[in-house]
């Protein structure tokens, strides 16, 4: 069912996009703050209210993953718009954090032939974690908790892409290496008691 309350949050993120861009664009610090503060929001409540109601499905995941994506990349347009200093200041890690954020997404359509959406708990933390550095960044230009926050994402991209390389088909909500170890294990037994 597409009109749940997790996956109006996810599509909340996704239609919010292009007025955050416009905020942007028109020189509205204030409305681009109160969006992307409601996108974050969204973002930390969609997977704990689907738990919650046991809407967690394949569809959840997916427009979680795709909300995720229009945020973190639109976002470093729409700071350059109105704080260009701060992205000529730190251009090597908001370089890193797009090719760190975009690098697992490759491999798993490369793999699988669509986006991951695996939601470890690194993945959690590391959300968490870009979420208050660019907020600390952006409010009082103090750039060491984004720069830890690029680092752990290097982290979490290692750990999504050992995943991509682990699982034998594309899967939702995997907590972490060890859950997709254990998932391609079991998988192996299964083909082995229908092979034999």
């Amino acid at each position: 069912m597409l009109f749940t309350i997790p996956n109006l949050l996810s599509l909340f993120r996704i239609v919010a996009t292009p007025f955050l861009l416009l905020a942007a664009w028109f020189g509205q610090p204030k409305l681009f703050f109160f969006l992307f503060g409601a996108m974050l929001l969204s973002d930390a409540l969609d997977g704990f209210i689907a738990r919650a109601l046991h809407q967690t499905s394949e569809l959840v995941a997916r427009l979680d993953s795709y909300g995720d994506i229009l945020t973190y990349l639109t976002t470093p347009l729409a700071v350059w718009w109105l704080w260009p200093k701060i992205i000529l200041q730190e251009k090597t890690y908001i370089l890193a954090a797009v090719i760190l954020f975009i690098l697992p997404a490759f491999f798993a359509l490369f793999k699988f032939g669509k986006l991951a959406s695996y939601h470890t708990w690194i993945t959690k933390l590391s959300a968490l974690l870009m979420s208050l550095g660019v907020v600390v960044l952006l409010l009082w230009h103090q750039p060491l908790l984004f720069h830890i926050a690029v680092w752990f994402l290097a982290v979490e991209t290692v750990e999504n892409i050992a995943i991509t390389c682990i699982l034998y088909e594309q899967k939702s909500n995997i907590h972490s290496i060890w859950h997709a170890l254990k998932l391609r294990n079991a998988s192996s037994h299964t083909k082995r008691k229908i092979c034999s």
